[in-house]
This record gives C-alpha cells, sequence and structure tokens, in this order.
C-alpha cells in the first residue's frame, strides 16, 4: 500500500509559513516521542532556513521511556535540544519559555546591552498533523484557546497566541505532511498512531505492521492483553501474523457466520485499543 496525504490547505501553510520567517525568533518542532524521526517532516529543515529550534517530544506519557532517552542523546548528538512532554496533562510543559529563552539568550542580551525591554518571543510551532499542537498552545496558554481533536487536520489557519505573561508569542500553524513518503514504513508507522486520516487507508494493513511490530518487540505486553498462546517465530511469515489477528479477533467476538474472524473489524479493535494505551507504553522506532 502507498500511503500519500497532501491536502491543499498544507501547500497553502507551507507558503504561508515561509512568508511569516521574518517575523520569528524561534520555533517549535513538535514531534510524536513514539516515533521521533518518522514525524519530522523532512521539508521543515528546508522550510525553516536555519531558525533556533527546540524539539519537543510530546505523548511521551505513551511512549516506551528506555527508547525515549536514547532519543533525545541522539538529538543531542544532532546538535538540537529535546526534551519529552505530556501536553494532554502538562508534564514538562512549564519548562518550554526558558528553553525558548536559552536559544535566544545572545539575541535577549544584546536588547538588553542596548537599554531595550526585549519584546515577546515570538515563536513558530510546527509538526505533522494529531502530534498535538493545539493542545500544547492550550497547556502554555492556560486557556482553551486553539481547537483541538483526536484526529488530523484540525488546525486550518493561522493565528498569535500570546503565553507565559506575555513573554512569549506563538504562532500555531496547521500539521503539514509531505508529498510522498520514500520509507512506506514511515507511512505505516504515522498510519499506526493516527497521524494520518484512516479514510484513506487499508485498516487491516495498518494492524497488520502494528501486530507483527509488537510481536516483535512487546510481545508480552500484547500477549497479556489479548491472552495470547503462541508467539510468532517467523515474522517475515504473513500466515503467522494474520493468526494473531485472528486470535485477538476471537477473544473480543469479532466473528462472522460460519465462525470466521471478521478481520476489519478486528483490525479496528486492536488500533483503538492501541491508541488509547492500552496495550502500555512502546515507540515504533529508535534510533540504534
Amino acid at each position: 500500500m502507498t500511503i500519500q496525504w497532501f491536502p491543499g490547505h498544507m501547500t497553502k501553510a507551507r507558503r504561508q509559513i515561509q512568508e511569516k520567517l521574518k517575523l520569528i525568533d524561534a520555533v517549535i518542532e513538535l514531534i510524536d516521542a513514539r516515533l521521533p524521526l518518522s514525524s519530522r517532516n523532512p521539508m521543515i529543515d528546508e522550510i525553516l532556513q536555519g531558525k533556533p529550534r527546540l524539539v519537543i517530544m510530546n505523548k511521551a506519557d505513551l511512549a516506551d521511556p528506555e527508547v525515549t532517552r536514547q532519543w533525545q542523546a541522539y538529538f543531542k548528538n544532532e546538535g538540537l535540544t529535546a526534551f519529552p512532554v505530556d501536553a494532554s496533562t502538562g508534564t514538562g510543559v512549564k519548562d518550554i519559555p526558558n528553553q525558548i529563552k536559552l536559544l535566544l539568550k545572545e539575541k535577549i542580551d544584546k536588547q538588553i546591552a542596548k537599554g531595550m525591554n526585549p519584546r515577546a518571543m515570538r515563536v513558530l510551532i510546527v509538526g505533522i498533523p494529531n502530534v498535538g499542537k493545539s493542545t500544547l498552545i492550550n497547556r502554555l496558554a492556560g486557556r482553551n484557546i486553539a481547537e483541538t481533536g483526536d484526529r488530523p487536520g484540525v488546525t486550518k489557519g493561522q493565528q498569535w497566541i500570546k503565553v507565559a505573561g506575555g513573554e512569549m508569542e506563538l504562532l500555531d500553524t496547521p500539521g503539514i505532511l509531505w508529498p510522498k513518503f520514500e520509507d512506506q514504513n514511515v507511512g505505516y508507522r504515522l498510519a499506526v498512531t493516527g497521524a494520518i486520516k484512516e479514510e484513506i487507508l487499508n485498516v487491516e494493513d495498518i494492524a497488520f505492521f502494528a501486530i507483527k511490530y509488537f510481536a516483535n518487540y512487546y510481545w508480552e505486553t500484547m500477549s497479556e492483553r489479548f491472552d495470547l498462546k503462541e508467539r510468532p517465530t517467523d515474522l517475515d511469515n504473513p500466515d503467522e501474523i494474520v493468526a494473531v489477528m485472528e486470535a485477538i479477533g476471537r477473544k473480543r467476538g469479532c466473528i462472522v457466520s460460519g465462525g470466521r474472524v471478521d478481520l476489519e473489524k478486528a483490525s479496528s479493535l486492536f488500533l483503538r485499543e492501541l491508541r488509547a494505551g492500552k496495550l502500555g507504553r512502546y515507540s515504533m522506532e529508535s534510533p540504534y
């Protein structure tokens, strides 16, 4: 299956971002802690043209903490400051304004040296759909000012939002995906976590990918949740992965006439529970 998704409003968002760059002091790049590399838009470096950047790994409460630590070390080696937050509960969010100040310390010090009162820091927030931009903005603002939703494509336009007691202004933008996933596994990972609208996907393909991954890295968690008995011995054999899907379907009563398992229903159920955190904390990729 080839996954491509580039709605018209994303093309418009890219153009708007580039038009506003001259007003921007720094950038918050929001990524999903469960798939830090796959949830980074490879076009962002080109779009942002070297602006100071803070990488925020959101949804860290859902990610494997050991793998998250590995990713922090990875980004540090890349010369980027990255730290995990949970925008839904606010964990780690209060540290963001201070981190932005550190990024802009030289600029702020120059303003003070000239006898100027530093103006509000203007920060662009970018990220792919459904990564939690609006939730983060609402946490920083201390009020529900940005529309949120557990689906991609909620934010359609741009707006300036004052946060941190007026010390910082955020420019919210729609999530931007890229025209084509050269590595189809990137598309699958994004689909598993809900970053791509399900209407354009084959839910069985996505569940197959996720079950195969969990059978390899998180078998104990999955087997406990669905009372699975036999771990696949050959992950490259699709029949063994389908057998796991069928076992999950039987456990959850996804049975149709003739005693067959409704694989589409079982796949939707598995992904729903996975995204709700009922299979525990997991990461879909690691840096090493």
